[in-house]
Formats: C-alpha cells, structure tokens, sequence
C-alpha cells in the first residue's frame, strides 16, 4: 500500500473544486494558490477516504452541504488574510 496513492482527505477534492469554480488560476500565481490551499485545509477537519464513489453513496446531502459550506467560508477567510499580509509587503 502506497498511503499518499491509496488515501486522501475529500476536504482536497471539495477545495480544487471551489478553486475551479472561483477561478482563481486565472488571477493568482501557484505560489499564492498554495498557500491558500494550505491555510484552507488547516482550518477543516481531516475526512480521509479510500474512494470518491464511497463519499457519492454513503455521504449524506445535508452533510455534504455543510462540507462544501465550510470549504467555501474557509477559502473566504485564507483570501482575506493572504491578501491582507500581501498589502502588507
């Protein structure tokens, strides 16, 4: 078993999710979009899986909502400070 192959935290997939939807590629650099992912993923709880079509039969809707919710306020809240600490400089 390769770990970093076989399991990986679903909040991953919901973040690069709402990063394609904001768009965000087009107007930050990788090194921006790093740290972001990085600040994001500290402020959620860790949901390790094996397989995606897992989370699509036994996640609840309501739970994945409010999954997608917290990906959404926390990318809300790591842009703001990134870009506070960038006016900075």
């Amino acid at each position: 078993m390769k770990l970093d192959d076989d399991i990986h935290n679903y909040y991953e997939k919901l973040l690069l999710d709402h990063l394609v939807e904001l768009r965000l590629e087009d107007e930050y650099d990788t090194e921006y979009l790093a740290d972001l992912c990085c600040i994001v993923l500290n402020q959620l709880p860790p949901k390790y899986i094996r397989y995606e079509v897992d989370m699509a039969f036994y996640l609840p809707q309501t739970e994945r909502f409010e999954m997608v919710m917290k990906v959404r306020e926390a990318v809300s809240k790591a842009k703001a400070f990134l870009d506070t600490q960038r006016d900075k400089n």
